[in-house]
């Protein structure tokens, strides 16, 4: 009789659980979960958005340090046009792009380029840059999400990976969530910042 009563109280227990992850259409990790999928991140839909640079927020101000212990911080990259990419190793589409951000990095050699990793650990990252050849550093935030909540007030990178142009002032000028599916659509978002009024 004990059995089947706690039998009973796990089976009630799972199905609030099944019913509270499917209704959190607020939650993609639990949407996932609730479809069946256990895939472990958050694909984004390629989704392109581009902001005019009337409507762009504030800049953005950000400090973490890298793969190789050194700093990096937002005024680094003042006067230029950027390009963030939050990724981490394991992540299925962060390996599809790898190859065309590591190329588009040495292509714009006026614009720099910087990731953030938002999982591992600096020895896995720098196996990672090794494997695709990635030159520019990654600033290792998964401890502390300090970069990730930076840019998560203007343009919120809530998909991995996530790629942000930032213009010359450092407010976010666009943003591809998901995959990059051409290394053109990123190409055609940079030449348009760098193009803008200096």
């Amino acid at each position: 009789m004990k059995n089947s009563v706690t039998i009973r109280h796990g089976i009630a227990a799972a199905g609030v659980l099944v019913l509270l992850l499917a209704g959190c259409t607020a939650e993609p990790l639990a949407e996932q979960y609730a479809e069946g999928s256990a895939q472990g991140y958050i694909s984004g839909d390629g989704a392109i958005v581009e902001i005019a640079p009337s409507d762009r927020d504030a800049p953005i101000e950000f400090s973490g340090t890298d793969e190789n212990g050194r700093t990096i911080a937002s005024e680094d990259f003042l006067g230029s046009v950027y390009v963030v990419n939050f990724w981490y190793a394991s992540c299925p589409p962060c390996r599809a792009e790898a190859s065309d951000l590591k190329a588009l990095s040495e292509e714009y050699t006026d614009v720099p380029f910087l990731g953030v990793n938002t999982y591992d650990s600096a020895q896995t990252a720098l196996s990672f840059a090794r494997e695709f050849g990635i030159e520019y550093p990654s600033i290792m935030d998964a401890a502390t999400a300090q970069v990730q909540l930076a840019f998560a007030g203007s343009v919120p990178p809530n998909a991995v990976p996530t790629t942000l142009v930032v213009d010359r002032d450092g407010r976010v000028a666009a943003r591809i969530s998901g995959l990059i599916r051409e290394a053109s659509i990123l190409a055609s978002i940079i030449d348009t910042v760098v193009a803008e009024d200096q």
